[in-house]
């Protein structure tokens, strides 16, 4: 463990270093109509629009389509991304783009097409292979004019500087980290997220609490992070059951976009812990949704994380109205019990649960500030509470 801590202590230090810049924010109802002036302040003159099939099926970008064409943007729509982006995905995009000669990239969607639209950037700049991308600062070089516009309220990706990659093949995920991949422009327009299922509201809810949560706990916190993390800490206890009950209800989507762009703000300089580490193993090999894995985990990684870190835990109590961390740790699992989510991984195969552990374990040590370290029996052990019956 000494080798992790120094491993860690030496990027902390790294990361007071390395400046991330916030991305320009337009927010409020209806905001989606100015992505077309926005864009030509950029210079874009070609845009490579990059979305999922159902977020076009439903005719999210139309209104984005409309203003582009306003300012005499043209736009061409790759809506091929899947849940956890590929690289397949990713190589597809790049070659899109510049078939058609684009010039900037829109993302419209959840975490998956800002990620994949990140990537397809990275790509395009580098002309690499995308494995060869993953890690920190394996870009280094700016991306074309790009804007990122949520429709769900839960990643905080248009905040952040990493995108998650799945790798089939291998069953496994990785991540590019690189300021360079930061968008330009974030639209935060909660009319966009009006119509989200409960079960998509609840998982990316839940994600937008566990980046809060993590980057508040972890030991690379600072008072810039502290602050996101506890305004989205608050924002997400008082809004998300109801935007889960009452999905037209306009105030409370706004409230938790607003609280998943904090916690991406947070979670971007302090970084994760635990939780996503066991999350993208789980994601890699089973395709579990991200946000859905976290909110599972979140609980019960939290109550072996307890002894090292019941201060802190104690702080966000009182956030919420709490005095304990213990206190805390219940009402994140209460909350979970209101938008009813599940309590296992009905996918997880015992018999590759020391796998998925030694893979959590790697990402996480030397990687993710935690709190205190888990070992591979504690790792395992974990997973087994979540094999179905």
């Amino acid at each position: 463990m000494l080798l992790y801590k120094t491993v860690v202590g030496i990027n902390k230090q790294l990361n007071k270093i390395i400046t991330i810049p916030f991305p320009e924010l337009e927010m409020g109802a209806n905001c989606i109509t100015k992505a077309g002036e926005l864009m030509a302040s950029k210079g874009a003159q070609k845009v490579l629009i990059v979305t999922d099939a159902m977020i076009h099926s439903l005719g999210l970008t139309t209104a984005l389509c409309d203003s582009l064409t306003a300012q005499g943007i043209e736009f061409v729509i790759y809506d091929e991304v899947k849940p956890n982006p590929t690289i397949a995905n990713i190589a597809v995009g790049a070659d899109v783009y510049k078939e058609q000669q684009c010039n900037a990239i829109i993302a419209i969607g959840g975490g998956s097409p800002i990620d994949c639209a990140k990537a397809i950037g990275a790509k395009i700049v580098r002309d690499k292979p995308v494995r060869r991308l993953a890690g920190k600062l394996k870009v280094r070089k700016k991306l074309p004019p790009f804007m990122a516009i949520p429709t769900t309220a839960g990643t905080g990706s248009e905040a952040t500087v990493a995108a998650v990659v799945s790798d089939p093949s291998a069953r496994e995920k990785f991540a590019i980290v690189d300021p360079a991949i930061l968008p330009d422009l974030a639209l935060i327009d909660p009319t966009l997220m009006v119509g989200l299922p409960k079960p998509i509201t609840a998982a990316t809810g839940m994600d937008a609490l566990t980046h809060a949560i993590e980057s508040f706990i972890g030991t690379y916190h600072t008072p810039l992070t502290d602050k996101y993390s506890t305004q989205a800490t608050e924002k997400i206890f008082k809004y998300l059951t109801t935007a889960f009950e009452d999905g037209n209800d306009l105030e409370a989507r706004e409230q938790m976009a607003i609280a998943s762009y904090e916690a991406g703000c947070a979670f971007t300089r302090a970084y994760v812990g635990y939780v996503h580490a066991f999350a993208h193993q789980l994601g890699g090999m089973y395709n579990i949704p991200h946000g859905l894995a976290n909110a599972i985990l979140l609980p019960e990684v939290l109550k072996l994380l307890k002894p090292y870190c019941e201060k802190r835990l104690q702080l966000l109590a009182e956030v919420i109205g709490l005095d304990t961390a213990e206190a805390f740790i219940q009402a994140v699992g209460d909350l979970n019990k209101k938008l009813a989510i599940p309590t296992s991984f009905p996918e997880l195969n015992a018999g590759e649960i020391p796998l998925i552990t030694q893979r959590a374990l790697a990402e996480a040590h030397g990687t993710y500030p935690v709190p205190g370290y888990l070992t591979q029996q504690q790792g395992e052990a974990l997973l087994r509470r979540f094999l179905k019956g």
